[in-house]
């Protein structure tokens, strides 16, 4: 599953799954812009990332901006010259019940989460239509899949991301353009690791392999997908979440 020649850009790349995202990709052969709302730490990412003998750089900007999304492909594009793999893999959560959830919590995950991914899509396609070539992978996440109390909006964006992958896949087929989308589960991260020891063991109990997933597990979904190996899949989701949901 080697990737040399090909270039990738991923955001949210700066830290945690995309970070793994972003290394699991370099180490495979591609170059990798990486792009973040915070700009230093995805400037250390790249270059870590350089320092593996591959092409990087960091873009700054937010997804949920359209404008600022189309810049952050079109500075890709320019910098590596091409763009044959689209990440999108930047979101955030605002965690509430929905009788307590401000209209603001649910725009900002909705903006950011799917709106985002769509404004990446919408002007990463352009370059891959013309190329005749591309794969376009979204990070979504099991609870897109079977729902979650207290993440209305989180699960929505994610649920909706699963239907965007699989209408850009049908949209883009015939220009030999594949769209996938990798749904993890509980992966191993600060978040996971700020919960009571208690609550870790009982979401343990709910997970068939026993244990929480990395953010290596989630990476080496996407760098298969990413990959020739995967030329033949499109519109589907992979979940890496240990058998939680089958």
């Amino acid at each position: 599953m080697h990737l040399n020649g090909k270039t990738a850009l991923v955001t949210g790349g700066a830290q945690g799954i995309g970070r793994a995202i972003a290394f699991a990709l370099a180490k495979a052969g591609a170059d990798v812009a990486v792009s973040d709302v915070n700009l230093e730490k995805a400037a250390e990412t790249a270059g870590e990332l350089s320092a593996l003998g591959i092409k990087s750089f960091a873009i700054g900007g937010s997804v949920a901006d359209s404008a600022a999304a189309q810049e952050m492909v079109e500075k890709a594009v320019a910098g590596l010259g091409k763009l044959d793999i689209l990440v999108n893999n930047a979101g955030i959560t605002r965690d509430n019940l929905i009788m307590r959830m401000k209209e603001d919590d649910w725009d900002l995950v909705l903006d950011i989460n799917l709106k985002g991914s769509f404004n990446c899509a919408k002007a990463a396609l352009k370059h891959m239509s013309k190329a005749r070539t591309g794969r376009i992978i979204n990070i979504a996440s099991i609870v897109g899949a079977m729902g979650n109390a207290g993440q209305a909006n989180y699960v929505a964006s994610k649920a909706g991301l699963i239907g965007l992958t699989k209408t850009i896949a049908r949209e883009y087929a015939s220009r030999n353009v594949t769209a996938n989308a990798v749904a993890p589960g509980f992966i191993d991260t600060a978040m996971t690791q700020a919960l009571p020891e208690k609550v870790r063991e009982d979401l343990m109990k709910q997970i068939p392999l026993g244990r929480l997933g990395t953010a290596d597990d989630v990476a080496a979904a996407v760098k298969f997908l990413a990959s020739d190996a995967a030329a033949y899949i499109t519109g589907q989701v992979i979940h890496v979440n240990g058998g939680m949901y089958m």
